[in-house]
């Protein structure tokens, strides 16, 4: 069956005109899926139900369900758990600020990429997510809350650039000016550092932000939090980051997790400034969220405002990431985990506001 919500106007015109259907129904099609974000084709209620009816025997409307949403006491970040139409569970992110509201999507059913501090990655990939189930982790959101969404971040479950083709039709999808047309500089992937697929990005030249999973100040450290690091070396890393601005003039953010005793002295500090000294980019420092299956811990208040004050001595511009669903199992990844170890039947309390 054809993933209609995966096809580009064009390729949806051509479908819909090979079934015998006029060519402006496409438009009517894509408007319904995109502008109005319909959770089935009986929703679309200028078209005849012969087409609906047509539509259903022909097409996979993906439309994914809500299996359970917590909301944070602390913050209202509402995170969701979908379950796709395989029985397969993955997470995403409805977060409110003051510039409008964000969602954080993930890309794969779990990641392969093996980082030592993410829940996600434990055990393994299931499969890709398609360009459809991408998008309509956003669009399910918006039919949930009612709500329109002015950011994106690819951050969730998942390492983007290992489902590049993917990705990158959900990029053009999402910012397709006949559909919901978000800004590219609205949306943000993030990647741990797959070096040809970021070149094959900044050819790409696309105006997205571009965030990279560092979490370490050289490459023996980063070995040890971050398996990618044993096939494409830190040095290779940054070749290819000073690649994707010449090529795209978009400032680099560098994903900073601060481990408590592990990369968040002040020699690290200092070496990760030398290392970054001539790149335009920001440092996001992220204080890890401590998960139950690794013994890492985030690094105190003091040491990440200590961290940060090194980091901007040396001419490095520093962030500090605001926490959001910190109640919630708010990382990537431990909702889906605890979900799963319910329904085994073992127990798990959160101070959550449990939706669903």
């Amino acid at each position: 069956m054809t993933d209609i919500k995966s096809l580009t106007k064009e390729e949806l015109t051509d479908f819909i005109k090979d079934m015998g259907e006029p060519g402006f129904r496409a438009g009517q099609i894509y408007d319904w899926m995109h502008k109005k974000q319909a959770a089935g084709f009986e929703e679309m209620t200028n078209l005849s139900k012969g087409l609906r009816d047509k539509l259903s025997k022909e097409c996979e409307y993906v439309s994914l369900k809500i299996e359970r949403v917590q909301e944070s006491r602390i913050d209202g970040t509402r995170k969701y758990l979908f379950e796709l139409a395989d029985g397969n569970l993955i997470e995403s992110v409805f977060m409110k600020y003051r510039f409008g509201n964000s969602v954080c999507v993930s890309s794969q059913v779990g990641c392969r990429m093996g980082c030592r501090f993410c829940a996600s990655t434990i055990d393994g990939v299931e499969r890709n997510l398609r360009p459809s189930e991408i998008l309509d982790q956003i669009y399910a959101i918006m039919r949930d809350t009612g709500e329109k969404v002015s950011r994106v971040v690819v951050m969730g479950s998942g390492e983007p650039l290992d489902n590049y083709d993917n990705v990158i039709r959900f990029v053009k999808l999402l910012t397709d000016e006949n559909g919901y047309n978000l800004g590219q500089r609205n949306l943000t992937i993030s990647t741990c550092g797959i070096v040809p697929n970021m070149k094959r990005l900044a050819e790409d030249k696309l105006q997205i932000n571009l965030a990279i999973s560092l979490h370490a100040s050289n490459q023996t450290k980063r070995k040890e939090l971050m398996p990618i690091a044993n096939k494409y070396s830190i040095e290779e890393l940054l070749d290819a980051c000073r690649d994707y601005f010449d090529k795209t003039g978009r400032q680099l953010t560098f994903e900073y997790s601060l481990v408590g005793g592990v990369n968040d002295t002040d020699a690290d500090a200092d070496e990760l400034a030398g290392l970054l000294k001539d790149l335009n980019c920001v440092v996001n420092l992220i204080p890890v969220n401590p998960i139950k299956e690794r013994e890492y811990v985030e690094s105190t208040a003091e040491r990440v405002q200590a961290f940060k004050r090194m980091l901007e001595k040396r001419h490095i511009n520093a962030t500090i990431r605001r926490e959001m669903g910190r109640d919630i199992d708010g990382a990537c990844g431990q909702l889906r985990r605890r979900h799963i170890s319910e329904k085994k039947g073992y127990c798990s309390d959160s101070s959550a506001h449990l939706l669903r």
